[in-house]
């Protein structure tokens, strides 16, 4: 079989004359920078959050570190972030001479929690990077009790879980990314609402962050050509954004598949004593990202490479805490001590493919074969 995965071009296929039109479009307009396709997808994305500011960017980085930006923080200002996902959470913390100080995550959702948080809390924290990592939402009503307790600015990073709903204690419900702060997404193609390129955004609620984000993206302007800051160049290309304008209709089509995907893995692979399939939190849907499994009898890597010899991808996120990154040791204190849960997670989780067009067919090799390592 020719498993993917992620599995672009099928989903392409689906949509290929819309996608094409709005391709073509772009290019018969020549508005290239900043066009009315921009502007749709803007109006379009901040319908769907429920947010008045959309400030789409170049790539989801980006919006990490011009979310940073718009906050002001100077330098040695202590910003949270757990240790167990993707390098660039760090990665803008550190480049702003910020110091990120990387905390330990849930052993089950394997997210940031309020209670982790305030520990870490020192007099120099000024910020916090609640990850929803691969596809469900930290539990954010409790990290903001929390960080309105101390103070702090919350950017959530909302890469992996675009289009995950968060109920509040009230009945509430809320996109993830619009309970911080600020909210910041990607839109690499692998996302599950991804572009043909690169691409980002912020969002948020604040009426006095939305423009001051604004204007960091544009050079730090408002007028044009006067400079009010210190800003970056960063855009969301207009074909690019006439793309994500057709699949933003598609997105909770592609969650239900993704969800329904989920459900398969968990009836077929729950029953293994070995594994852990990925833990529901009760107050936020997921979105499925990854399908992540904790493999427990410490054959990880074995696993791996039978599925490989199978012919069925699979991926590790991630195999080196941040701490133990060869970039972020000068940030790392001496007397600094391994994180438990992250170490664990790092040697013991896989990711199974996952994408919008997988199949019956598909998943039932995918976890015959899971089950013949185990048997």
């Amino acid at each position: 079989m020719n498993i993917q995965m992620v599995d672009l071009k099928t989903q392409y296929s689906h949509i290929q004359a819309e996608i094409d039109e709005a391709v073509l479009s772009v290019i018969r307009s020549t508005a290239f920078i900043n066009g009315p396709k921009v502007k749709d997808f803007k109006a379009a994305f901040s319908t769907y959050l429920d947010a008045k500011h959309v400030i789409p960017c170049a790539n989801g980085t980006d919006a990490l570190q011009i979310a940073l930006m718009a906050l002001e923080l100077q330098p040695g200002d202590e910003v949270i972030v757990p240790a167990f996902t993707y390098v660039a959470t760090a990665e803008v913390i550190a480049l702003l001479r910020l110091r990120p100080i990387m905390v330990d995550v849930d052993p089950h959702t394997f997210n940031l929690t309020a209670d982790i948080l305030e520990a870490a809390i020192t007099p120099r924290t000024k910020a916090v990077v609640p990850v929803h990592l691969f596809g469900q939402s930290c539990d954010m009503e409790a990290i903001m009790q929390v960080a309105n307790k101390h103070g702090i600015w919350v950017v959530e990073d909302n890469a992996q879980a675009i289009g995950a709903d968060y109920t509040l204690a009230d009945g509430s419900v809320q996109k993830t990314g619009t309970l911080g702060h600020i909210g910041c997404t990607s839109f690499y193609p692998s996302k599950n609402l991804g572009a043909y390129g690169d691409g980002g955004a912020l969002y948020t609620n604040d009426d006095s962050l939305g423009p001051k984000c604004a204007m960091m993206a544009n050079h730090g302007q408002v007028k044009r050509y006067y400079h009010d800051a210190i800003g970056v160049n960063s855009r969301l290309d207009a074909m690019q954004a006439a793309i994500l304008e057709i699949k933003l209709r598609h997105l909770d089509q592609y969650a239900a598949a993704r969800q329904k995907a989920a459900a398969y893995y968990d009836e077929h692979l729950g029953s293994v004593s070995a594994l852990q399939v990925p833990v529901r939190q009760a107050n936020s849907s997921h979105v499925f990202h990854q399908y992540t499994l904790l493999v427990k009898n410490g054959k990880r890597d074995e696993l791996a490479a039978h599925l490989k010899a199978a012919g069925v991808p699979s991926m590790i996120y991630y195999p080196v805490p941040l701490y133990k990154q060869n970039a972020y040791k000068a940030f790392i204190p001496a007397d600094f001590q391994d994180l438990p849960i992250t170490e664990a997670l790092c040697e013991s989780v896989i990711s199974l493919p996952m994408h919008t067009e997988l199949d019956e067919t598909a998943l039932a090799f995918i976890c015959q074969t899971v089950k013949a390592f185990f048997a």
